[in-house]
């Protein structure tokens, strides 16, 4: 089981992988969201996610199901996570819950700073999209890769549990994809990252595509070695899923508000949500578009442009700044 999400084992399956390669998502853990270690996206508010609880009538040994019955008969409010580890599991301590989320996330960044050193040498610009499931990411993407398509290289991992069917979808439109099958692990780590782009080529100054499980929770723990995380939100899933799931929008750079061509058939108060998203992240930037339509498109795909640009920039004054440091030694 996986200590931070609670996402149980299973091997993970990622296509076109040398024999030998194989990658198993086996992180020991539980269902904990703390994120009390140092982390390139930090969750700096008070929200938790846990399961750990000091109430004296529920049982040390309870299930979460046994857990939510008390909740609906007590007809209560009650809040989780009130303990160091922010975790209930039998058997740990919470301190011993702590070191475990530790290690994991710590062993997880590592790689991402692999990911993020090889995106950097590519001039790669790796975007890691993150939405519930349902919210219309697939369809987003695949029109993105069509209106793109003559522009720039690009490449998609697709991370779903399992099928290959969104990465049949990317191929159609010719550009190149990797799936990878989690198993029974409900988000994408470096690791599998790493090893998916061994698959893919000719990426060099172009955009990579990473669509992450769907899944608003755990993604947000997870730093793939990405520029940048786009939270998708489908104007059909409520406008308040900012503050349900903060952790996603505070660690997203992008949010876009997705299907808005069926805005006039719904009950969905756009500029809610969007003081929602702000008030969990300040700094998030907010797009509306519909991939049906074609609506807002245009001003998404500016938005890429100009964080590819901005990555092609950093890596030529890298550059500079190296050459200079040499001259200074001669």
């Amino acid at each position: 089981m996986c200590t931070v999400c609670g996402c149980a084992e299973g091997e993970t399956k990622i296509e076109g992988q040398i024999p030998g390669h194989s990658h198993s998502h086996s992180h020991d853990h539980t269902h904990s969201h703390s994120h009390d270690h140092d982390h390139h996206h930090s969750h700096g508010n008070g929200h938790t996610h846990g399961h750990s609880h000091a109430h004296s009538h529920i049982a040390a040994t309870e299930t979460a199901t046994e857990t939510a019955a008390v909740v609906d008969i007590q007809g209560q409010d009650l809040h989780f996570g009130r303990g160091p580890a922010h975790a209930h599991v039998p058997g740990l301590t919470q301190e011993r819950m702590v070191q475990i989320e530790q290690d994991i996330l710590g062993k997880n960044d590592r790689y991402a700073a692999v990911n993020r050193n090889r995106f950097e040498q590519l001039n790669l610009l790796a975007l890691n999209l993150v939405s519930s499931p349902g919210s219309g990411k697939t369809t987003l993407l695949t029109e993105t890769i069509k209106l793109l398509s003559e522009r720039w290289p690009m490449g998609v991992i697709e991370g779903d549990q399992q099928t290959s069917n969104d990465a049949d979808r990317i191929r159609e439109t010719g550009a190149q994809a990797v799936q990878v099958n989690t198993g029974k692990g409900c988000h994408l780590d470096a690791h599998m990252v790493g090893h998916a782009l061994d698959v893919l080529n000719e990426l060099d100054g172009g955009v990579l595509f990473i669509e992450n499980v769907g899944n608003l929770v755990c993604p947000a723990a997870f730093d793939l070695g990405e520029a940048h995380k786009v939270a998708i939100l489908s104007v059909t899933e409520g406008e308040d899923k900012p503050i349900k799931y903060p952790d996603m929008f505070h660690a997203a750079d992008l949010m876009i508000l997705n299907k808005t061509d069926l805005l006039p058939h719904l009950d969905f108060d756009v500029d809610a949500c969007i003081e929602y998203a702000r008030r969990v992240n300040p700094d998030i930037e907010v797009l509306q578009c519909s991939a049906r339509s074609g609506d807002g498109m245009d001003s998404w795909l500016e938005w890429i442009g100009n964080r590819r640009a901005e990555r092609i920039q950093s890596r030529v004054d890298g550059l500079r700044q190296q050459v200079e440091r040499l001259e200074a030694l001669i």
